[in-house]
């Protein structure tokens, strides 16, 4: 794609919006309804491509992408029009006779980048709160997921006009192109290294940006933890999309007194849900690419394998693996881990775990796991993250009254449900006054009017 056509887009969209036709509830409403029927008609197109890019399962497909997406369009049409009325807010005695409004004004002509693993949830769920909120649309899906990429095209471009939604596939040379342009918002899903770069381009713009990070996110096992239920919820968590998650648990803080018993049950869970030979398992997720699968293979050789280990470098798998005998000097200590890899670190002292995680970047995600609602409390409140569960892991995720998004080095900003919408609007505030009177102690000139203002504001 040339530098004109990306131009070309971005001014047709510009065009579109300065109209006012996105504007009005019927039309959202409308974009909306369009783009679950367009989900619903590419289902079957959809498994095939996430198969090809990922070799997801239809049920991990769809529990990972499809139904969220359904969850969130449904939820934004269920409260687009309260989300779009004016908010009124109370006014001081100072302005007597004036009310006072939030009107939720849509920024513009934005840009959604969407990274490799999930490939189709994370392209369009911001696209919801985009189209919600009342904006224009350009989706850059991965170039790493072709399959998922071509088709999240073809049905784009089958169902909406460019001037109002559109996907440009292509490689990190047309990503940079999209931002050399001015955008009115730019949401950011990827690495933190990527993340820095997107937000200097937006800075040459002033434009506002979301990032959706990552980072080390730790899953933290008390002595008093309902163990066999911790471990289900923990592999399930980390090795959903063969680790490849942003809020997977990226390695587990155990309990000395209870480490040997919750090794066991992951093992057993891990064998339940992906069997004894998941390299055989037809629909268990590959890693992503040649280079990735390379990092991940490398980290195999550090600590002990207590469990998997193996990997097939044709098919591009690596087995769940749990490794222990790790500290914060290994190699794969040093960066998130993204992948099927689990370390697993002892402690004696919950607050000794917690000084040493203040001292980490902020992870975009924190799971801890204990009965104690005082410990749950100290923890929440005393360790900095995105988000995250008390007894459970990523199902926070789900709840569309939650925000979602990171922190420090794991992101800015924050999406789903009302907060999709909220994140692609401009509250804007505006004080209607009446006619009916004027006050004049507002204006200078008279002698009371000092003595009245410092009564009223002091």
């Amino acid at each position: 794609m040339r530098k004109t056509e990306v131009e070309e887009i971005v001014n047709g969209q510009r065009r579109l919006f300065l109209s006012g036709e996105t504007l009005n509830f019927d039309f959202r409403r409308q974009q909306l309804a369009s783009l679950r029927d367009m989900l619903e008609k590419f289902e079957g197109e959809i498994y095939h491509a996430l198969k090809n890019d990922l070799n997801k399962s239809e049920y991990e497909a769809f529990t990972t992408e499809i139904g969220f997406l359904y969850s969130e369009i449904d939820f934004a049409l269920k409260h687009l029009k309260d989300w779009m009325k004016p908010e009124k807010v109370s006014t001081p005695i100072t302005h007597k006779g004036s009310k006072s409004f939030i009107h939720a004004e849509p920024y513009g002509v934005t840009l959604v980048i969407a990274p490799w693993n999930y490939p189709l949830h994370l392209a369009l769920a911001p696209a919801i709160g985009a189209i919600a909120a009342g904006n224009t649309v350009v989706v850059k899906p991965s170039e790493f997921t072709q399959s998922t990429s071509a088709i999240l095209s073809e049905m784009v471009q089958s169902t909406f006009d460019a001037d109002y939604f559109t996907v440009v596939e292509g490689d990190k040379e047309i990503s940079q192109q999209l931002l050399e342009q001015r955008w009115d918002y730019i949401f950011f899903t990827g690495s933190s290294r990527v993340g820095k770069i997107v937000m200097e381009q937006a800075s040459r713009h002033l434009t506002h940006v979301t990032l959706e990070l990552g980072g080390k996110s730790p899953a933290i096992i008390d002595k008093d933890a309902k163990i066999d239920l911790a471990a289900k919820r923990i592999v399930w968590g980390k090795f959903t999309n063969a680790g490849q998650t942003c809020v997977a648990p990226d390695y587990v803080y155990v309990n000395a007194k209870v480490k040997l018993k919750l090794l066991r049950a992951m093992k057993k869970h891990i064998k339940s849900f992906f069997g004894k030979f998941p390299l055989k398992n037809q629909d268990y997720v590959q890693i992503i690419g040649k280079e990735h699968f390379n990092r991940l293979n490398a980290f195999l050789s550090e600590g002990e394998v207590v469990h998997g280990g193996e990997s097939d470098d044709e098919k591009l798998l690596i087995e769940p693996t749990i490794l222990d005998k790790i500290d914060w000097e290994n190699a794969l200590m040093q960066e998130e881990i993204f992948g099927p890899i689990l370390p697993i670190m002892t402690f004696n002292s919950l607050n000794d775990v917690i000084s040493e995680l203040k001292q980490k970047d902020k992870p975009l995600a924190l799971y801890y796991f204990g009965e104690n609602e005082e410990k749950q409390q100290h923890v929440m409140t005393n360790i900095a993250f995105g988000g995250g569960c008390v007894n459970d892991t990523l199902y926070h995720l789900a709840n569309p009254h939650l925000p979602f998004g990171g922190t420090g080095e794991s992101g800015m900003g924050a999406y789903h449900g009302k907060y999709s919408f909220d994140t692609f609007s401009h509250r804007k505030s505006i004080l209607k006054q009446t006619t009916k009177f004027d006050i004049p102690f507002r204006y200078p000139g008279r002698k009371i009017a000092k003595a009245v203002v410092k009564r009223l504001m002091k």
